[in-house]
């Protein structure tokens, strides 16, 4: 582990997804807070919780995975006091085809440590697709 100093938040979101597209595993674990505190959720996977696990995960997926490329989007950025939240869009290509795969929501929270700001928690789900109402006399559900 280095101890690159990551000054703003936006520089650790950038460092994790040029780490995602290098399949570059030092590179990555280097963005996140070495703490059991930390979260991570692979679209359509299970909760992970810890250093260590999210670790594993990462080296799963980069030791059988192709190679990707993220255009993010749709950015929305709330910053409080130690914490930054960041809400996007992925729009993910795999290497070799030409059209992007579905779009996932990402949700990044950082937390501002003594190393500078680090990764706490990545949440990311498949975008769902706005689908037509079938009956347009339904009234709209609200929870």
């Amino acid at each position: 582990m280095t101890d690159k100093i990551f000054a703003t938040p936006e520089d650790v979101e950038a460092a994790f997804y040029e780490a995602l597209e290098r399949v570059d595993l030092e590179a990555m674990m280097n963005v996140w807070a070495e703490d059991e505190e930390v979260v991570c959720v692979h679209p359509g996977g299970p909760r992970l919780a810890g250093f260590d696990e999210i670790r594993d995960s990462w080296r799963d997926i980069f030791a059988g995975g192709p190679s990707l490329s993220f255009q993010l989007s749709g950015q929305q950025y709330l910053r409080t006091g130690h914490i930054a939240i960041h809400s996007l869009h992925e729009n993910v290509v795999v290497t070799g085809q030409s059209q992007p795969v579905s779009p996932i929501v990402a949700t990044n929270v950082y937390l501002e440590t003594e190393r500078g700001w680090r990764m706490l928690v990545h949440h990311a789900s498949p975008a769902i697709r706005e689908v037509a109402r079938v009956d347009d006399a339904m009234p709209p559900v609200f929870h």
